[in-house]
Formats: structure tokens, sequence, C-alpha cells
């Protein structure tokens, strides 16, 4: 039977980012599957010490049709107290609770178990991470408080579900991949894209897209840059939540000045499209992962994805089917990329990526997450 009344708690409109595109995509499914949904969201999520962009919200439209109430401050236990009583209140079938990295495990684990577990309520964690990929001092203990009060987990990646198996006993854990991201907009030409991006259409561009951490492995693939074919060039799309002089500098060591295109602002989602739209193949050259937001755009636009052997990664790309699962290395990346191109698996590639990516639905996660045990 489906569960009528669902609360999802995690980050929402106008908080930005990929789980807050992520949580909406899933309330929209749900609520398409006949139930009523309300988003719980955060009035304030980090704090500004602990936020390295530029900033938290979205600032280029509104994401519709989803009732959100930004309640929750992760700093200030009062604000658990009430959002508690708030969500008794409403006397949910299902509280989905979003959890991606330890800092909010003492906020949001508070706030379930002062709603208290009872027969009527089922409580689901969905993991994107439970061992984070920087680890901090604390972080099991934050974690594992999270974990124990909740009642089952659904995890993206299998790696995740071991994971979790670490901190409690026999735990109740599903699986279902990513979803799709479906809201970016269209696939464009080519090379109107890569005008618009003003760049010389002669070339041949691959992207490295997202937010950019030392464990997403940007070194790796700079250096693998000089040993790609002449006329391949790297696009760069995403805010530094690093020290941009670190790869700055290492651009101009390797002499690769003219071949990398920083985009370094955040990406609004109605800019999505060009840079997937220019790019003949995606990379994510990660040192550490569990499962990636952004292979699923790349499934979207019909891009081959490039990704290294971590995690789940290799879970989501069937490796010389819709692109490639190569070691943690430079050379490995480098000759993946000129295999791509050598080879001209352009066109069998995005073949059966668009097969492949017919398994990644909204409907069918929601559909699983309301199943009973």
């Amino acid at each position: 039977m489906i569960k009528k009344k669902v609360i999802i708690i995690g980050p929402s409109f106008p908080l930005r980012g990929g789980i807050a595109d992520s949580n909406h995509s899933l309330g929209l499914a749900l609520q398409k599957l006949g139930c009523e949904v309300k988003m719980l969201s955060f009035s304030l999520q980090y704090p500004s010490l602990l936020f390295p962009g530029k900033t938290q919200f979205d600032t280029n439209g509104s994401q519709p049709n989803l009732s959100i109430f930004s309640k929750i401050n992760s700093i200030n236990p009062l604000s658990w107290i009430k959002v508690a009583f708030w969500l008794k209140k409403q006397q949910p079938d299902l509280i989905i609770t979003r959890f991606w990295i330890p800092f909010m495990g003492i906020s949001l684990g508070s706030i379930l178990r002062l709603f208290g577990s009872n027969n009527n309520t089922d409580l689901i964690a969905l993991c994107d991470n439970v061992i984070p990929h920087e680890n901090r001092f604390g972080d099991h203990f934050l974690t594992r408080y999270f974990l124990k009060s909740n009642n089952r987990f659904l995890v993206m990646s299998k790696s995740v579900g071991n994971d979790i198996s670490t901190f409690i006993k026999n735990p109740k854990v599903n699986y279902h991949p990513h979803p799709v991201y479906d809201h970016f907009g269209d696939l464009i030409d080519k090379s109107q894209a890569i005008n618009d991006l003003s760049l010389d259409v002669s070339k041949k561009y691959v992207l490295f897209f997202g937010f950019i951490r030392k464990y997403k492995g940007l070194d790796l693939l700079l250096d693998a840059l000089p040993n790609f074919p002449e006329n391949v060039e790297l696009i760069v799309a995403g805010e530094f939540y690093d020290h941009a002089s670190e790869y700055k500098a290492q651009v101009s060591k390797l002499g690769i000045e003219n071949k990398v295109h920083f985009f370094s602002d955040f990406i609004p989602e109605n800019k999505v499209n060009l840079f997937f739209s220019a790019c003949d193949m995606v990379v994510q050259p990660y040192k550490s992962a569990t499962q990636s937001g952004v292979a699923q755009i790349a499934y979207h636009f019909n891009k081959p994805i490039l990704v290294t052997n971590v995690g789940g990664l290799p879970e989501i790309v069937p490796h010389k089917k819709v692109g490639y699962v190569v070691d943690v290395s430079s050379k490995a990346i480098a000759e993946a990329v000129n295999d791509f191109y050598s080879h001209n698996r352009e066109l069998n590639f995005i073949d059966n990526v668009k097969i492949e990516k017919q398994k990644y639905s909204w409907s069918n996660m929601a559909t699983q997450i309301l199943k009973s045990d």
C-alpha cells in the first residue's frame, strides 16, 4: 500500500547543489505516485566558516510544485526540538532523511530521535556517503549516531551499503543506482554550444564538471592532458572548493594554459546543457567516490563517461560500452582518452548510453522506497 504522507528531510530550494536538485526530483516522483509530499529543509545549512563556496543559495529561479519548509538550523539544538514537534504534528507515514556528510549527523539524528520511533512512521535514510571523502575527527561517532536513528536505508552505491554494515549490525539496506537528472534542459548542437562558450569549434573537448575538491582528482586529469591527442582540450566547469592557485600553478608548470578552459563559477541550471553539449566525453578522475550525480547528468545528455575504478562508479559505467573504467592514474586516463579518439568510439558509446540510462529513473527509486519490508 502506498504511503500517502511523505516528508523528505534535506536540502531543498532555495539551497543549491546536486543534493537539493535530487531531493526535488525524488519529491516530484513520489508526488506523481499519489503521495502528499513535504520537503523539510534548512534555515541554516552550513555556517559560513564551514562552507568554502561563494553562496549556498540558488539565485537563478524557482523549483515549483512542492511544499518546502525551511526550518532546520544545523547548529541550533532549539531548532531541532521545534522541528521534531512540527514533524509529530504532520503525522507522516514515511520520513526520508538525506545523509551525505557526518557534520549533519548530530542535527538530523537528534531530530529523528526527538520525533521518536513508532509503528506508524517508517524512518528511511537515503545515504550518499557514510564514510566521508575527507575524514575529520568525530566523523565516526556522528555518522553512527545518525544511522542508528533510522529503521532502514536506501543506498545508491553498493559500497555504501557495505559501509553501513561497519556501523550497524544486520542493517536493512536496499540499493537503487542514482537516477538520471532530467531538469537541465536539452542537448543542443555541439558547434553552437562551443561557440556560446567562446571556444574554438575546430577543437575537441572533454569535460570535468562539478565542485572542485581534492578527492575529485582534477590534478590527475591535468597531468594526463599533455598526453591527449593534439586537438583535444579540457573544459573545467565548476566552483573551486580548494585553492584555485594550486591548480593554476600546475597548469603553468605543465605548459597547458592554452588547452585548459576554466569556468570557475557555480554553473546555473540553465547553463549546464552548454557544457555537456560542447564536450565529447565527461571525465571523472576521482580518487575517492561512492556514487556520482555528474555521471547521471552525462547520461541525460547522452554523453560517454570516463570514471576511475573507485567506490560505486564502475557500477554505473559499463567499461568499453558507455565509456571507460580506469585505474586512478594520469597514465590510465590518457590511454583511455587516446583510445576514445583513435578508434572513433563516440557514436557507438552514445548509442549504448541511450539504452543503459533507461535503468535509472526517479519513478523506479520512488516505487522502491514505498515498498514495505
